[in-house]
């Protein structure tokens, strides 16, 4: 993975002491807190408390006109269709209306378009079909905010609309009843990061007209998910949702989360697990095949059925994974073949055939590795180019991608993560578009980062850490799980586990050893050896084995203690920059010490299989990025070095070579006006 930029958060000491006093809170887990921005002695209380808070529907501009059209077709017994979405929080809102409405008795059905056949929202063909079952009025969910010309369209057929969703609405609202949505700027809301299940279930709380606990009992584990699967930010009334939610898929589960608990493990489950055991099941439906078997799953009351669907929403898990091992395995070649595709600012690779609902996922794994924004398109039979574009903070995507809409025929999404549909002939024409407004706007592009909730002695990880960070949860998005870093550890040894895919290490300071384990990382790819040390960013949590609690140290970084974040970014940009735009200084290039400096590491550890990078931090105080990227470069074209992949092979060579008369040094000596 590539190299990420340290972050230590901070707090007001005085400020979080004065917290602990008054909440009776330990005072290192109130500094945490206030790190977080929970600053004020009223968003501090909200933060930790148990109490059920919710602001009233009615807050929503249009509720009041949401309800009073729903509850008047229920009375007349009018024929009501959901139409909801394919992901997880669409799945999940459209379970909470329909559950809602059939036990009130209203004549309600469901429509989730088909990702490939339909995409996302509401669509004229889908509503013409609704309309032939005699529907009177259409409630979306988590779509339909944007959804102007099919609005009409409903009406034309005599249809009425009421409009559920989250997304970011335009400047015209389409025709309906009512628009009930959070970003409205008419709403008398003070918090509006709702996802579309928790919008949901605020219509129901309104149709209700109290919330009851019985109705919390009745959904909240479905806002939960929805609310945990679109990585909304876990505050305020999505904290309340999530840890009530939790609370009832731990105690009282119904049927479907009792059926995904068996297969999985009977344990207490945290928001973590959902998001990354439950969610993504119920993702992957809608992404290989449709979505209505996830809701049927969710719908079920019936354990035995219940544990037949999950079985089946796992079976569509594992050949997303495969889907997704298979292009992610594809474009591993491509750029052995041309590593020129990521040395752009913006990664854009194309491929025929990629499955439309995985490359969103297979993008965020090259984000990942190359800490780059990255858009990974599938082309299919036609030509038709659809492409998922994830990024990194800092850096707005959907603006970027609003920079060329010239090239493309239609895009959407937000600065994170956008979606791109474009003739496949126009490829090139916007790889490059994108790729010189990313050189205009962003000379200096931002590092992906791992933000650091304090520096800790490795004395003070225990079980009572672990205990008084449980303040802290549910952890999710604007709200993870506390990162410590732990600094100049010395690694004593490394593990394999799982067969190579993960390790185990163990570490020492001061006489104090932590196991720690390292997931995804595989043990032949892992670029420390014993006595090295090491800094480690880590999470901490317990495990119960045999009926004893045990503490579990996970580490999600791991670099040379000896590592400079600031010297290692400015030095890449502007070996990038000359890259891209022949933009110069003189410490790009490599004189003959640092070439000899280079090849003596290589020599004396037989090559170097852990990538460039890697290398660079054993080198970091003896040369500048592009001098060791341009002597690896010489040697490849004298043939000293072959590279293939992270892998750098000494090759045997017994003519005497010149580096100085190698394309890339010559080059490069000419552009700086070197003799």
């Amino acid at each position: 993975m590539a190299h990420k930029k340290w972050v230590l958060r901070e707090a007001d000491k005085a400020l979080a002491n004065d917290l602990s006093e008054k909440f009776n809170i330990d005072p290192f887990i109130a500094y945490l807190v206030v790190a977080r921005g929970i600053d004020s002695e009223l968003a501090f209380s909200d933060f930790v408390s148990e109490s059920v808070k919710l602001v009233s529907p009615f807050d929503f501009i249009d509720m009041d006109r949401a309800v009073k059209t729903i509850k008047a077709s229920i009375e007349n017994n009018e024929r009501i269709c959901i139409f909801g979405d394919y992901d997880c929080d669409g799945v999940t809102s459209t379970a909470i209306m329909l559950k809602y409405l059939k036990k009130q008795g209203a004549d309600v059905f469901h429509y989730i378009p088909s990702r490939e056949g339909e995409g996302y929202g509401l669509n004229i063909n889908a509503i013409d079909d609704i309309k032939k079952k005699n529907t009177s009025l259409i409630i979306t969910v988590d779509n339909g905010i944007n959804a102007i010309e099919e609005a009409e369209h409903i009406y034309s057929l005599g249809m009425k609309l009421v409009v559920t969703d989250h997304h970011q609405p335009s400047e015209t609202l389409p025709k309906a009843e009512a628009v009930v949505n959070p970003h409205r700027k008419d709403n008398n809301l003070e918090f509006h990061e709702y996802c579309g299940a928790g919008v949901a279930f605020k219509l129901i709380c309104a149709l209700s007209g109290d919330v009851t606990d019985k109705l919390i009992d009745e959904y909240i584990d479905l806002a939960a998910i929805g609310t945990i699967g679109d990585v909304v930010p876990l505050v305020n009334e999505n904290r309340v949702f999530v840890r009530e939610g939790l609370k009832q898929i731990n105690n009282n589960p119904k049927a479907p989360i009792k059926a995904f608990k068996d297969i999985n493990s009977d344990k207490k489950y945290s928001a973590n697990d959902i998001a990354f055991q439950l969610c993504p099941k119920i993702n992957a439906v809608g992404r290989m095949s449709h979505a209505d078997s996830a809701l049927e799953f969710l719908m079920s009351s019936d354990y035995r059925d219940c544990a037949q669907k999950f079985k089946e929403l796992c079976g569509e898990n594992i050949n997303r994974q495969e889907e997704e091992k298979s292009i992610l395995d594809d474009i591993a070649k491509k750029i052995e073949k041309n590593p020129s595709l990521v040395t752009n600012r913006v990664i854009v690779i194309a491929g025929q055939g990629y499955h439309h609902g995985v490359v969103g996922i297979v993008a965020s794994h090259i984000v990942e590795k190359y800490s780059k924004p990255s858009i990974i398109i599938g082309i299919d039979e036609n030509g038709v180019a659809r492409g998922s574009a994830r990024s990194i903070e800092g850096f707005n995507i959907f603006e970027a991608i609003n920079a060329c809409r010239d090239d493309i025929i239609q895009f959407g999404g937000h600065p994170l993560a956008a979606g791109v549909t474009l003739d496949e002939n126009n490829i090139d024409l916007f790889t490059k578009h994108i790729n010189e407004y990313a050189l205009r706007e962003y000379e200096i592009m931002p590092p992906q980062k791992i933000v650091i909730d304090s520096m800790l002695s490795p004395f003070y990880l225990s079980l009572d850490l672990v205990s008084n960070l449980s303040v802290l949860e549910p952890y999710g998005a604007s709200n993870p799980q506390a990162v410590f870093g732990l600094k100049r550890m010395k690694l004593i040894s490394v593990t394999p586990m799982s067969e190579g895919k993960h390790i185990r290490l163990e570490v020492e300071k001061r006489g104090r050893i932590i196991r720690v384990v390292k997931f995804s990382s595989p043990y032949d790819e892992f670029p420390y050896s014993s006595g090295d040390y090491l800094d480690l960013a880590v999470r901490v949590s317990d495990n119960y084995f045999n009926g004893k609690r045990y503490l579990s140290v996970q580490a999600l970084d791991i670099r040379l203690s000896s590592s400079n974040d600031d010297k290692f970014f400015d030095e890449k940009n502007k070996y990038e920059l000359y890259i891209q735009t022949d933009k110069f200084d003189k410490s790009l290039y490599p004189n003959r010490n640092i070439c000899a400096e280079v090849y003596r590491c290589l020599s004396q550890s037989k090559g170097y299989k852990y990538g460039a990078e890697n290398l660079y931090f054993r080198l970091q105080d003896k040369l500048t990025y592009a001098q060791l990227m341009f002597s690896l470069e010489a040697f490849r074209q004298t043939g000293l070095i072959s590279i293939r992949g992270d892998r750098i092979v000494i090759n045997e060579v017994k003519r005497k070579v010149n580096l100085e008369e190698t394309d890339v040094l010559k080059s490069l000596k000419e552009r700086m006006g070197f003799e």
